[in-house]
């Protein structure tokens, strides 16, 4: 049997966790209190996915390697979906207007359509749209 996990919790190193999730409230998102401290602040980006924040500090306990400065080098992309193409131009664009930068041009291929922003630390965030109507035409 193939594993299969029930959760996802994206761990992601930040300069300031108070400026990190106000930048992340003005896109609309919520944090969960109750795992949220001085350090650390839990994103709800779904009902399985997490997105905890936090200092760079604390990231250290969990991780002996050295965080990558993510304005000058990319770990990772992380990808989030959108019902619909307006969904993913307005996320980017308040994440311009929140602090965030332009990562890439809109990638229109037809049945999907994409757009990523970088946030406060230099996180490259990608919003895609899928027309899976679409894609099933092929």
């Amino acid at each position: 049997m193939a594993f299969q996990s029930k959760n996802i919790f994206i761990n992601l190193p930040v300069k300031d966790v108070k400026k990190s999730t106000s930048f992340f409230r003005s896109l609309g998102f919520e944090f969960n209190a109750q795992f949220t401290t001085d350090d650390t602040a839990s994103m709800i980006i779904s009902d399985n996915i997490f997105a905890l924040i936090m200092t760079e500090d604390r990231f250290k306990e969990f991780s002996k390697k050295e965080i990558v400065d993510a304005t000058t080098s990319a770990e990772a992309i992380l990808c989030l979906s959108a019902d619909t193409r307006e969904q993913v131009d307005e996320l980017v664009n308040k994440a311009v207007a929140s602090g965030g930068k332009i990562s890439n041009d809109p990638q229109d291929h037809g049945f999907m359509y994409g757009w990523g922003f970088q946030d406060l630390d230099g996180h490259i965030w990608e919003v895609v749209y899928m027309d899976e109507s679409a894609m099933n035409q092929g």
